[in-house]
């Protein structure tokens, strides 16, 4: 028990100020009062990137392989979340969804998910074309699942709440903080970044997309290769919003990890529709224009992807359609709801997606973990890794306490 009673007197740094990252954070300072909790963000703000780009679903878990770590999350962080948000005061609303089967050859992948749902414990159920006008008038197809448990919720907020629950703590959070090396010195392990260098007994990786990158800096093999997938919205002209109640899916490919274009009722007002994913040319490639040289041939260069686009290439080239062409994605969006038109819609800011990708070009289909000597990376941690994060952060510490002990 050593190291456990150690941390209880020293410190630990977590690089990344997403909602992952801050709930890290606040999960060490209540496992270990009085533990010097840093965490380090490169941006000059909390929650730019992933979190603060997400859509605001709380998810339900419907989707996750029963026993992974996504459902095991999913389930027990969303129920966290929630919790969260009541005792602070957090505006949510679990308002409910409908995954829609819009063609006969849907309802296999339909029934699916919904033995997957009723396996991870969510309350689904099955309803036909009249009960899904009853809930969303304006919504077509064959079949659908209703999921009521679903909600949404501002993650920016939840952010900035935990940021002050860990200052309250005693830990700090510090911005402009670029990591650029990292390495065990002294008995402990030593971040330099461009505010300076932060040495720690225990580091944990929460770098997002750059999370594979942060690994090797500090002489680990990551083992996969984070490729940046751009999903672009829009949102619904408050002369449409009328279109769309809550929440409505289309039933995914169950081959691959995108839910498929839909529309999402947000927490502060108005209906966003997306995401495609198209293959972004920057880490942080928001538009279709931005582009990083060296993290672009670093992509087409890996073995992961090449094998990944081979396969799906199809899948891919149909993405790339609805990026360049609104048309193209007008259509995606009146396959569920028939009366939208292009004049309703209006560009809204895009995300990026950072997904783990293998050298055999598997899509890492769960969240994932590594440990290696003083640090800890999380190198797998898309959706729903913001509804489970209150849950990740404390698997996290739980792993730092079962494996340094």
């Amino acid at each position: 028990m050593f190291f456990a009673k150690s941390l209880l007197m020293k410190s630990v740094f977590i690089i990344g100020g997403g909602i992952v990252g801050l709930a890290t954070a606040w999960r060490l300072t209540q496992r270990y009062p009085g533990l010097r909790v840093t965490v380090l963000e490169k941006e000059h703000a909390i929650a730019l990137h992933q979190t603060g780009r997400n859509s605001g679903v709380i998810h339900s878990g419907i989707y996750y392989k029963p026993g992974s770590l996504k459902a095991i999350n999913c389930r027990e962080g969303k129920q966290q979340l929630e919790e969260f948000c009541e005792l602070h005061n957090i505006p949510f609303d679990r308002c409910g969804k409908v995954v829609v089967a819009m063609r006969d050859d849907q309802i296999a992948a339909l029934d699916g998910i919904e033995e997957r749902g009723h396996a991870n414990g969510v309350a689904c159920r099955r309803i036909n074309v009249e009960e899904l006008h009853e809930l969303e008038p304006h919504c077509a197809g064959v079949a659908a699942l209703q999921v009521p448990e679903t909600g949404i919720v501002d993650y920016t907020v939840v952010c900035q709440r935990l940021a002050k629950l860990v200052e309250e703590a005693g830990g700090r959070i510090v911005t402009t903080a670029e990591v650029t090396a990292i390495a065990e010195r002294a008995g402990q392990v030593v971040a330099s970044t461009s505010q300076g260098d932060f040495a720690a007994d225990f580091g944990v990786n929460c770098g997002g997309l750059y999370c594979d990158k942060i690994a090797k800096l500090a002489g680990v093999d990551p083992e996969v290769q984070i490729v940046p997938f751009r999903g672009e919205y829009f949102t619904l002209k408050p002369a449409a919003t009328h279109l769309v109640r809550n929440l409505i899916y289309p039933t995914p490919d169950p081959a691959f990890p995108f839910l498929g274009v839909h529309f999402t009722r947000m927490i502060g007002g108005g209906i966003e529709c997306g995401p495609n994913a198209v293959l972004a040319f920057a880490r942080e490639g928001y538009t279709r224009w931005q582009l990083n040289p060296c993290e672009l041939a670093s992509t087409l260069g890996s073995a992961g992807f090449r094998k990944l686009a081979t396969k799906y290439w199809r899948t891919g080239l149909g993405e790339l359609r609805r990026s360049y062409f609104k048309g193209a994605f007008v259509a995606a969006l009146q396959e569920l709801v028939p009366e939208i038109r292009s004049e309703h819609l209006q560009t809204a800011p895009a995300g990026v997606r950072a997904q783990a990708i293998r050298d055999s070009g598997e899509l890492v289909d769960d969240f994932l973990l590594k440990m290696d000597g003083r640090m800890l990376h999380v190198l797998n941690a898309p959706s729903p890794a913001a509804t489970a994060s209150l849950r990740i952060g404390q698997t996290v510490v739980e792993t730092i306490a079962e494996r340094t002990s």
